[in-house]
C-alpha cells in the first residue's frame, strides 16, 4: 500500500484529507484505543466525500487494519504513511505535517482532557510544533532534519501508545 495510492484514492473521493492525514488520524485513535472501529475511522475521514466502491473501502480498510496490526505489536515495524523519497522534500515535509495534524485529531476525536500520562503530554507538545514546520526546505541538511523528524514522530507515537495503554491497564486494575 503506497502513499500515491492512498492519495489517489483519497482525491478520487473527494475527501479534504491526503493519505498522509488520514494516517496520522487512524493512527491516532488506534493510539488512544486499539480496539476501536474502522468504521468510526471511516465516518471520519469520508464525511464530507463520494461514495466509495467496495475496492477504495477495502484498500482503506486494509490500510487502516495493518496501522492497528502494527502498533499493537509494539515493534519498530511501524512507520508513517508518507511520499517516499524521490517526490521533493517540500512535499515530504508537507505531508509530515499533515500526518502529524491527522495524529492529534484522531487523538482527541477518540480522547478529551489534557491530563496525558508519561512522556506523552511533552511529546504531543512538539507535535504541534511540527504542525507549523515551515515546507520551503531542500538542500542535505535539510533532508537530515527531515529524516530526523520522521524518526522522531515515529517514536513519539510508539511512546504515546503506550503510556495510553499502560494507563488503560493501570486503570483496569481500580
Amino acid at each position: 500500500m503506497t502513499y500515491l495510492t492512498i492519495d489517489a484514492l483519497l482525491m478520487d473521493a473527494g475527501v479534504t484529507s491526503n493519505a498522509a492525514e488520514a494516517h496520522g488520524l487512524a493512527t491516532g485513535m488506534l493510539c488512544v484505543d486499539i480496539r476501536v472501529s474502522s468504521d468510526l475511522w471511516l465516518k471520519e475521514l469520508l464525511a464530507e466525500s463520494n461514495p466509495l466502491t467496495d475496492v477504495e473501502k477495502l484498500a482503506l480498510l486494509a490500510l487502516f487494519e495493518q496501522t492497528a496490526k502494527l502498533l499493537s505489536e509494539g515493534g519498530f515495524e511501524f512507520d508513517l504513511l508518507l511520499p517516499d523519497d524521490e517526490e521533493s522534500l517540500s512535499n515530504r515535509v508537507e505531508a509530515l505535517r499533515h500526518w502529524c495534524l491527522g495524529f492529534l485529531l484522531g487523538l482527541g476525536f477518540t480522547r478529551s482532557g489534557d491530563d496525558w500520562p508519561g512522556e506523552s503530554g511533552e511529546l504531543l507538545k512538539d507535535l504541534v510544533e511540527f504542525t507549523q514546520v515551515d515546507s520551503d526546505v531542500e538542500g542535505e541538511e535539510d533532508e537530515t532534519a527531515f529524516f530526523e523528524l520522521v524518526e522522531y514522530v515515529r517514536v513519539a507515537v510508539q511512546v504515546v501508545q503506550s503510556d495510553l495503554s499502560s494507563e488503560g491497564d493501570a486503570e483496569a486494575l481500580h
